[in-house]
């Protein structure tokens, strides 16, 4: 039986992460071979997530990676906000999203990200012990334009744009903070499928007895102005500014396109 030492024990653990006594136990077992410690460390890691896959997850992290015109963006979820906060599952996460920006594809890279990142995972699972899942990850480029994020209170609100056109830091990140705040549905209300503005017409006829019998061009009329005041709510361009709510985005960056955005919140539905 080899001699297990302090040094074998703390250069397991600064390799793998895992608790010492864990680390010490595995060593045991592999009678100080550290290649044999390792691999019993990930079987134990895989157990140990087996074991846990049924548990809630609803705590975690939204993070990004930008490198030039390329950024990832996932959200790995885990047990309980304690974990969501530390160095270890924080690290994770940004490792995923750097980890994304590496990969190819533009648009939704959940099922490719969760299988990429299933080994890593697992081994997280292990070591943080908490159940853990990836539950949606996006890779963009942007050859022609920028990529800002924000995160909010350390990713439980996270924000991803992509613009091309007139703008500064200053502004990119004003843009950033007023999804997080407004939550927009739509960039402008060309983006707003026919069948909702039909929908919103209907609704506000209905909700309006005055509006009863009037003829049709002037229903027009009275329906266009409730219309224009739904798209000041849910779309970027117009709702009122973050900085100024007597303007829009719109009005004072007209030079400036929002090609895209995500506003994604830690366990919120889809």
């Amino acid at each position: 039986m080899a001699a297990i030492t302090a040094k074998m024990v703390s250069d397991l653990r600064e390799q793998t992460g895992a608790g010492m006594m864990d680390c010490k136990k595995a060593l045991v077992a592999a009678d100080g071979d550290m290649d044999k410690a390792v691999e019993n460390l990930r079987k134990s890691g895989a157990a140990k997530a087996e074991k846990k896959s049924g548990r809630a997850t609803n705590q975690g992290k939204v993070l990004t990676a930008i490198e030039g015109n390329v950024a990832g963006i996932v959200e790995v979820l885990c047990e309980t906000d304690f974990a969501a906060k530390t160095d270890k599952f924080i690290n994770l996460v940004k490792g995923v999203a750097s980890d994304i920006v590496k990969m190819t594809g533009d648009g939704d890279m959940t099922a490719a990200v969760q299988e990429a990142e299933k080994t890593n995972l697992t081994d997280h699972i292990g070591v943080i012990g908490e159940n853990m899942q990836i539950r949606r990850a996006a890779r963009w480029t942007a050859p022609a334009g920028k990529l800002v994020s924000y995160h909010h209170d350390g990713g439980r609100v996270t924000v991803l744009v992509e613009v091309e056109g007139e703008s500064d830091p200053e502004v990119l990140n004003d843009i950033c903070l007023h999804i997080a705040a407004f939550r927009p549905a739509y960039i402008a209300s060309t983006d707003i499928p026919a069948e909702v503005v039909a929908k919103e017409k209907e609704i506000a006829a209905a909700a309006d007895p005055k509006l009863a019998g009037k003829p049709a061009a002037i229903l027009d009329k009275i329906l266009a102005g409730k219309i224009n005041k739904f798209y000041s709510e849910v779309c970027l361009m117009n709702q009122p500014w973050v900085r100024d709510d007597k303007t829009s985005l719109a009005k004072f960056r007209p030079n400036l396109k929002v090609k895209r955005f995500v506003r994604w919140e830690v366990g919120e539905e889809l």
